[in-house]
């Protein structure tokens, strides 16, 4: 079976990883089209970053305006106070326990953490 999809789990707050090569990889793949579908998930210290950083934010729209799926970790939202601001963005915020687990358990899937 051939690994066709991606999801990418984004956990770091740091401002150049998420924009010289998260952010622009997860753009250029789905522009590109080097995978059949690509999900980003946005857990952790990523969500203070792009709520905090109109740079990313920028970024992060373009992303979804190339057709990927952004998730954010519902948790992680609430405990840093960030849902209704993630939502605003156009990101579906939900407890990404089991759908993570999910992708890593799919043999269709390739998941990277960053």
């Amino acid at each position: 079976m051939k690994i066709d999809k991606l999801t990418i789990l984004w956990t770091s707050e740091d401002e150049e990883i998420a924009l010289n090569m998260l952010l622009m990889y997860t753009l250029k793949s789905n522009v590109n089209h080097w995978w059949k579908e690509c999900n980003l998930i946005t857990w952790g210290p990523s969500n203070k970053l792009l709520c905090s950083n109109p740079e990313v934010q920028v970024m992060v729209k373009q992303i979804m305006e190339a057709g990927v799926k952004v998730y954010s970790c519902k948790r992680c939202a609430d405990e840093y106070g960030l849902t209704e601001q993630l939502e605003k963005m156009g990101i579906e915020v939900k407890l990404m326990g089991e759908p993570f687990t999910e992708y890593l358990q799919d043999s269709s899937y390739r998941v990277i953490s960053i």
